[in-house]
């Protein structure tokens, strides 16, 4: 059985192996973009790997249970001789138990990582991906036109203005909306991670999403300037202190569209003239019922609720469309490039693409032959009688 210091003097050479395979894998020229993609995948998994042994470490180190502290007692006690005599006799009769047993040092271990790093891709993309150079968005498209307030635009004409989001009136972004960009946004942080595996996500979404709510506050961010609390206030009413009037006349002077406010605040009738309107509100000051104070306090806590709700719904959308900015910048590359590949596949002639056609039969017909020059004979009989 390995003893506490043993593992932890393995977890620490471990530790140092994974550093010096970081080191030598960001050392290398990686000319390609397939290249540098997988590079980026193996540093991200020497790093989880040593993430892995760093909490270990820690836990061994932290030795809530005490046996680190006992195992070094035993060794640094008068009876360390004793000690020593007797895990040399555990591993004296391990190996009489398993005398064919064969312990590869770590170094080994590495080296064939090493070798058979080229063997298996760590990372899957589909063929109009082209390996991490271009995005398929093509399933977000298709959502995207389907949408009831968006014009029927090409795939080109999306690929160019997706990301002005801003544009599009905020009246019009109903939960319909929410589920497309929800796919959008799923799409994108997976690409993200298949492309940039080194990139910390969680972290940078939490960067963004404190920016947000800076100006979020102060109601400054695009598409979303308009404060939407004004609004709620004009359709639910606001209310009006009456304490500081003594006639109607003087509610009057308000005008109709400010008493038709204070009505509808107190859940009364909010129409006729304007004389009425003032001298209906007027009566409420002193003549409002307990029943009807109630009533409208009950209406006023409903229309305060609806209100809230709708504005945490949202900035819950406006939240997701600023971590797609985020993901539409750290992409920004890939999505230039795939407009102009998309540009560059609707420009060739048929003549090409026939050429490119008969090119690709030429290369299953060369590989066809290779399969086929070498018979299949397994028991070498004269072949050509």
């Amino acid at each position: 059985m390995e003893t506490l210091l043993e593992q932890q003097r393995r977890y620490h050479e471990e530790r140092e192996r994974l550093e010096e395979a970081m080191v030598q894998e960001k050392l290398l020229k990686k000319p390609t973009v397939k290249e540098r993609i997988n590079s980026d995948h193996r540093v991200d998994q020497f790093l989880r790997r040593y993430q892995d042994c760093t909490d270990v470490l820690h836990e061994l180190y932290d030795d809530k249970d005490g046996l680190r502290k006992k195992e070094i007692a035993a060794l640094s006690g008068p009876n360390e001789l004793a000690e020593f005599y007797t895990r040399f006799r555990h591993i004296r009769d391990w190996h009489r138990k398993f005398p064919n047993e064969v312990q590869e040092p770590m170094q080994y271990e590495f080296m064939k990582m090493k070798e058979a790093e080229d063997d298996v891709a760590p990372v899957v993309f589909t063929d109009e991906e082209g390996y991490g150079k271009y995005l398929d968005l093509h399933e977000c498209y298709r959502k995207f036109i389907n949408l009831k307030f968006t014009e029927k635009i090409d795939y080109v004409t999306y690929l160019k203005n997706m990301d002005r989001l801003f544009e599009i009136p905020k009246e019009k972004k109903s939960s319909e909306y929410r589920r497309y960009l929800e796919s959008l946004m799923d799409y994108l942080m997976d690409y993200c991670q298949r492309v940039y595996p080194l990139t910390d996500l969680a972290a940078e979404f939490e960067r963004v999403q404190m920016e947000f709510e800076q100006m979020w506050e102060i109601g400054t961010f695009q598409g979303w300037q308009k404060d939407t609390e004004s609004a709620m206030a004009k359709q639910t009413g606001a209310h009006l202190d009456l304490s500081a009037f003594s006639s109607p006349e003087e509610l009057a002077s308000l005008g109709l569209d400010r008493l038709k406010s204070a009505l509808q605040a107190l859940g009364l009738k909010c129409g006729g003239t304007l004389d009425q309107r003032a001298q209906r509100l007027f009566s409420a000051k002193d003549n409002r019922t307990d029943g009807a104070a109630a009533a409208s306090a009950s209406s006023s806590s409903s229309a305060s609720r609806g209100g809230r709700s709708a504005a945490q719904k949202q900035k819950g959308l406006a939240a997701l469309e600023a971590k797609t900015y985020y993901l539409f910048d750290v992409l920004g590359e890939q999505r230039l490039d795939t407009r102009e590949n998309v540009e560059r596949r609707q420009a060739r002639t048929a003549d090409e693409l026939e050429e490119d056609a008969a090119a690709a039969d030429a290369m299953d017909s060369d590989d066809s032959d290779d399969d086929e020059s070498t018979p299949y004979n397994p028991k070498n009989l004269p072949l050509g009688w």
